[in-house]
C-alpha cells in the first residue's frame, strides 16, 4: 500500500491534466445514471480527488488559474446571454429581489452569528457577508435549458449581481475600518472609482468592439479578442477595489449587444466555459471542502448547520417573498431560490480576507471554525442549488414548450441560401441563420448555380469550394446544412428549380451591384427568381458584421397586411433585430402598423420598437437621409398584380441605387400564397374582430378584382 501511496498526489503536468480531463468526461455520465445534476458530480469529484479525499491530486497553480477563469466565465456567460430588454423593464423587479436577497441573509446571519455562534460583531457581519452574497454555480443548468432569458432567470442574475455589489461594498468598508481609512474621504474615492470605472468601459468596449469586428473577421481572432476583454475588465474591476467577478459580468453585459446568442462566436464562448474552464472551477471548488470535519466533533457540525439552515432560509425567504409580491408563480419562486442559494468562489474570497484582518497580535478576524463552517457549507449549498434549480428548471421548460407547440407543428420553414461570391457567403448565411426558428432546429440548404458552358467544369470545383466553406461555418452554429452545386443554362431557373425540388419556404440571396447602371440593382437573374417564385423572396446586402448594427428600419407599403406573406416576413424581421439585440422601427400606414403592433406585443414583447407614420410610399427616399452606415433598411415590396403593388414600386431599382448607394439593405417580396389571409394577418385579434375584418376585406378584395387583372 505504502509502494502505491508514493505516486500520489500526482504531479505529472500531463497526467494532471489527463486526470481532469477524464473526471470531466465521466462525472456526468455517472451522475446521469443516479439522476443527480451534472453539476454535483463535478464538485463531488472534486472531494475525491483532493487532499481531504484519495488525494490523487494536489490543488496546484492550474486550478488556482483555470478555476478563476472558471469563476469569471461563469459571471461572463451570465451578463453576455442575458435578456438586456427585459433587464431594462423589470429593473424595479430586480432591485426588490436584490435587496432582499441581500438584506434578509445577512440580518438572519447576522444575529445567529452573534446570538448562537458567539461570534464578534465584525466577525458577524463578515459570516453575513458571504451568506448575503451568492454564486451563479447552477447557471449552466438553465442555460442547458435554453432559459436564459426568462422572467425567473433574469431577475436572479440581476438580483445577484446587485447582492454581489453591495457586499462588496460592506467588505471594502470592513477592510477600511481596520486599515483606518473607512471616513468620508475613502468613501468619496472608492465613488469616483467606481463611477470613472463604469463609464471608462461603457466607453471603450463598445467603440473598440465595433471597430474590431468590423475590421478583423477571423473566429479566432474575434474570440481571443471576446476573452482579453472580459480578463481587463476583471482586472480593472480589482484595482479599484472590488472582486473581478463583478467586472467579467459587467463587461459581458456590455458585450450583449455584440456576440448575437447563435453566432458561431456564441458557440465558441460556450463551448470552451462548458467544456474546460467552469468544470475545472467546479473540481478546484470540490477540492477545498474536507468533509472529514463533520466527524471531527459536535461543535462544527452545530456551526454548519447553522449557517447552512439559516443562510438558506434566508435566501428562500427572500425568493418566495420576491415571487408572491411580483405576483409570480411559485414555480418561478423555486427557480430563483434555486439560482440564488449557492456559495462558493466569492465566499471563499471572502473569508480568506477575513483570515488577513487581525484584531490583536496572533488573533485574527476569522477562526479555524468559521473558515471549515464555511467550507463545508459551500458543498450542501451547492447540493441544493443544483437540486432545486434542475427540478424547477425542467417544469418551466416544459412549460414553455407546451405553450409553443401549436406554434411550431405548422411551420413550413426551410430556408434556401443562394451563394455565388466568397465575400457575401457568409453574410447570408448568417442572415439565414438568424432567421431561423431554432427550436425547429432545421437544417439550411445552400445553393451554388453554375453556368453550363465551357468552363462549367472549374466553376463547380470554385462552387464546392465555396459551399465547404458555408458547411464548416455553419457547424460551428451547430446548424445543419445540405448543399448543392449545380448546372444551369440559366441562373435563375436554376434557383427556381432547386427550390420547388427541395420544397423550399424561402430563398435569400444577395445582390451584386454594378456602378454604371442604376437599373440591375438586383440583376436580370433576380428579377427572372421573383417573377418565377410565389414564395417569400429576400435579397440581401451588408457591408458590415451585423451585430455592430444599432437599428433596422423597415419600410412597409400599405395594404401589406392582406398579402398571404405578411406574418412570415415580420416574424423573420423580429426575430432577426430580437438576435442582433438592435432597435427596429416599422414605416408604414396606421391600419399596418396597428397590426405589426400587435403581433410584436404577442410574440417579441421584449424587442426594441419604434411605428413611423408614413402615409405616401415617397417617404422612402426622405429615409435615405436618416439612415446610416450602421443601420440597416429592409423594403417590402410587392410583385406586380398583387394586393399591395403600387406603381411607385416601378422605380424601386432606381431609389435604392441612387439614394441607398453602400446602405445596408434588405429587399423582401412577401408569399402570395398560404393559409387564408384572416387566419395569417389577425391571428391576434378576438373571433368577433376577426370575423368582421375580414368580411371588410372581403367586400375590399371583391371591388379590387374589378379594377385590376388578379393573379393568384
Amino acid at each position: 500500500m505504502h509502494e502505491l501511496t508514493q505516486y500520489f498526489p500526482v504531479t505529472n503536468p500531463t497526467m494532471v491534466f489527463f486526470i481532469v480531463l477524464f473526471t470531466i468526461l465521466i462525472a456526468p455520465i455517472v451522475m446521469s445514471k443516479l439522476r443527480i445534476p451534472h453539476i454535483i458530480g463535478m464538485v463531488l469529484a472534486g472531494v475525491a480527488l483532493g487532499k481531504y479525499g484519495f488525494n490523487i491530486l494536489e490543488r496546484d497553480a492550474s486550478f488556482e488559474l483555470f478555476g478563476r477563469v472558471g469563476l469569471l466565465y461563469i459571471m461572463f456567460l451570465a451578463g453576455i446571454e442575458m435578456d438586456l430588454e427585459g433587464l431594462k423593464k423589470n429593473l424595479v423587479s430586480v432591485s426588490l429581489f436584490g435587496l432582499l436577497t441581500f438584506a434578509l441573509p445577512f440580518a438572519l446571519m447576522y444575529i445567529a452569528g452573534r446570538s448562537l455562534l458567539g461570534y464578534s460583531p465584525l466577525a458577524s457581519v463578515l459570516l453575513s457577508c458571504i451568506m448575503a452574497t451568492n454564486t451563479l454555480i447552477a447557471y449552466p443548468i438553465v442555460a442547458r435549458y435554453g432559459l436564459q432569458k426568462h422572467y425567473a432567470t433574469t431577475l436572479s442574475v440581476g438580483a445577484s449581481m446587485l447582492s454581489l455589489l453591495v457586499t462588496l461594498v460592506v467588505v471594502a468598508a470592513l477592510v477600511g475600518s481596520f486599515s483606518g481609512g473607512s471616513g468620508a474621504l475613502f468613501w468619496l474615492l472608492f465613488v469616483v472609482k467606481f463611477v470613472a470605472y463604469c463609464a471608462l468601459l461603457l466607453y471603450m468596449i463598445p467603440h473598440l468592439t465595433r471597430w474590431f469586428l468590423r475590421r478583423y473577421s477571423d473566429s479566432v481572432m474575434q474570440f481571443i479578442f471576446i476573452l482579453a476583454t472580459m480578463f481587463l475588465s476583471a482586472a480593472l474591476c480589482e484595482l479599484i477595489g472590488l472582486e473581478g467577478i463583478f467586472g467579467a459580468f459587467f463587461s459581458g453585459l456590455i458585450l450583449n449587444r455584440y456576440v448575437p446568442p447563435l453566432s458561431p462566436l456564441m458557440n465558441r464562448i460556450e463551448f470552451i466555459g462548458n467544456a474546460i474552464f467552469i468544470p475545472y472551477f467546479l473540481i478546484g471548488v470540490g477540492m477545498l471542502i474536507n468533509l472529514g470535519l463533520l466527524f471531527a466533533g459536535g461543535g462544527i457540525i452545530f456551526t454548519v448547520v447553522c449557517i447552512v439552515v439559516v443562510g438558506t432560509l434566508g435566501k428562500a425567504l427572500a425568493a418566495y417573498a420576491s415571487c408572491r409580491m411580483l405576483g409570480q408563480p411559485w414555480l418561478h419562486g423555486h427557480l430563483m431560490f434555486g439560482l440564488t442559494s449557492a456559495h462558493a468562489a466569492a465566499g471563499i474570497a471572502i473569508v480568506l480576507i477575513g483570515m488577513r484582518l487581525q484584531l490583536a497580535p496572533g488573533q485574527y478576524l476569522v477562526g479555524d471554525d468559521m473558515l471549515n463552517g464555511v467550507v463545508v457549507m459551500i458543498l450542501f449549498t451547492c447540493v441544493i442549488s443544483t437540486i432545486v434549480t434542475d427540478s424547477s428548471a425542467r417544469q418551466v421548460a416544459l412549460q414553455e414548450s407546451m405553450g409553443k407547440h401549436e406554434e411550431q407543428t405548422g411551420d413550413d420553414e426551410k430556408i434556401l441560401i443562394a451563394v455565388k461570391y466568397p465575400e457575401t457567403c457568409n453574410t447570408l448565411l448568417d442572415l439565414a441563420i438568424m432567421m431561423r426558428n431554432p427550436e425547429l432546429n432545421r437544417g439550411l440548404i445552400a445553393l451554388n448555380v453554375v453556368y453550363d458552358d465551357n468552363d462549367a467544369d472549374a466553376n463547380q470545383r470554385k462552387g464546392m469550394q465555396l459551399l465547404e466553406n458555408v458547411a464548416r461555418k455553419a457547424s460551428a452554429s451547430d446548424v445543419r446544412v445540405q448543399t448543392q452545386v449545380r448546372l444551369a443554362t440559366n441562373i435563375g431557373n436554376g434557383i427556381k428549380h432547386a427550390f420547388k425540388e427541395y420544397d423550399c419556404s424561402e430563398v435569400i440571396f444577395g445582390v451584386h451591384i454594378h456602378p454604371n447602371s442604376s437599373r440591375v440593382f438586383w440583376g436580370d437573374f433576380a428579377q427572372s427568381v421573383f417573377n418565377g417564385l410565389s414564395r417569400q423572396i429576400i435579397i440581401a446586402r451588408c457591408t458590415q458584421p451585423f451585430s455592430t448594427l444599432r437599428a433596422i428600419k423597415v419600410a412597409v407599403p400599405s395594404r401589406a397586411e392582406y398579402e398571404p406573406g405578411f406574418n412570415r416576413w415580420l416574424e423573420r424581421l423580429c426575430r432577426f433585430s430580437d438576435t442582433i439585440g438592435c432597435r427596429i422601427a416599422f414605416h408604414g400606414r396606421e391600419d399596418t402598423l396597428a397590426l405589426i403592433t400587435r403581433y410584436v406585443e404577442r410574440h417579441y414583447r421584449n424587442l426594441r420598437t419604434e411605428y413611423v407614420s408614413m402615409p405616401h410610399w415617397k417617404g422612402l427616399i426622405d429615409l435615405a437621409e436618416s439612415t446610416h452606415a450602421d443601420e440597416m433598411l429592409a423594403v417590402v415590396t410587392a410583385r406586380q398584380g398583387t394586393v399591395s403593388y403600387k406603381a411607385a414600386l416601378d422605380s424601386l431599382p432606381e431609389e435604392l441605387t441612387e439614394h441607398y448607394h453602400g446602405t445596408n439593405l434588405m429587399i423582401i417580396f412577401p408569399d402570395q400564397y398560404g393559409p387564408a389571409p384572416d387566419t395569417l394577418t389577425f391571428a391576434t385579434t378576438s373571433h368577433t374582430e376577426q370575423t368582421s375584418a375580414y368580411q371588410e376585406m372581403h367586400s375590399w378584395l371583391t371591388k379590387l378584382r374589378r379594377q385590376l387583372p388578379w393573379k393568384g
